[in-house]
């Protein structure tokens, strides 16, 4: 069973400046997410990197600048909206509701289905080849599910609904290695779909497994932008820009 999506849409951040409250956050961010590809956003913890996210979504909004999805700019819109433009979100505290059913907390993200019965019988297959373990948690409480189950089921519950663009912060964290590594053969396949996709990541096995684009940030800025490819061969690059060597997280 194959993804009905045909391909991804470019996103562009133009000068995007975020404040919260008093704090400054976003400087003047530009950010170039290619269609059809997976770009990588790292960076040390407060860079700015889930604030970039936020923003994009506009749960925060930018206070001066552009966010251009496939020729629309959503700096104006509401997040309901955004996520109209099927543009799948996964917050890094990945919103599952402990108390609902596995079957519940998808059928929230599935919005042409007002009842779990009513899910596309051929998208939620290609969701369970994914995700295997969905269908066997498929009626019990998500409260009961490992950390890494619930990251599966938050990233399937994005997907739920055909994508163009997927955001997620922080798809691997807390995991455990043989789990990073089913969520990677998951987002290959994922990527397959030529699905549009912006990571935030601090595991580096896990980026340049899937990234072909890398944006680096440091205090509210885009600092470095490349092809995955030359991050991994630059150890002197990782060292300037990261503090480590890519090597060291194999």
């Amino acid at each position: 069973m194959t993804n009905p999506e045909r391909s991804g849409a470019s996103l562009n951040l133009r000068g995007v400046h975020t404040h919260i409250g008093p704090y400054h956050i976003l400087h003047g961010v530009d950010l170039d997410v290619a269609p059809s590809q997976v770009t990588l956003l790292l960076g040390r913890n407060g860079a700015g990197k889930t604030t970039t996210l936020r923003t994009i979504m506009g749960l925060w909004r930018a206070s001066a600048g552009e966010v251009v999805f496939d020729d629309t700019d959503l700096s104006h819109l509401q997040t309901s909206d955004i996520a109209r433009k099927k543009i799948g979100y996964v917050p890094e505290t990945m919103g599952i509701f402990s108390d609902l059913t596995v079957a519940e907390n998808m059928t929230l993200g599935a919005r042409s289905a007002a009842r779990t019965n009513a899910i596309d019988p051929a998208r939620l297959d290609w969701i369970f080849s994914l995700f295997p373990m969905l269908k066997t948690f498929w009626l019990h409480p998500a409260g009961l599910l490992s950390g890494g189950q619930k990251q599966m089921l938050a990233v399937a519950r994005a997907l739920i609904e055909p994508a163009r663009l997927l955001i997620i912060d922080e798809p691997s964290k807390g995991l455990a290695p043989a789990m990073v590594e089913k969520m990677i053969e998951a987002f290959l396949r994922v990527k397959e779909t030529r699905c549009t996709l912006l990571l935030v990541e601090q595991n580096f096995h896990f980026a340049r497994q899937l990234g072909d684009h890398v944006a680096v940030m440091d205090n509210g800025r885009i600092v470095h932008r490349g092809d995955m490819s030359t991050l991994i061969e630059d150890a002197e690059l990782q060292q300037r820009l990261l503090g480590l060597s890519l090597d060291a997280h194999q």
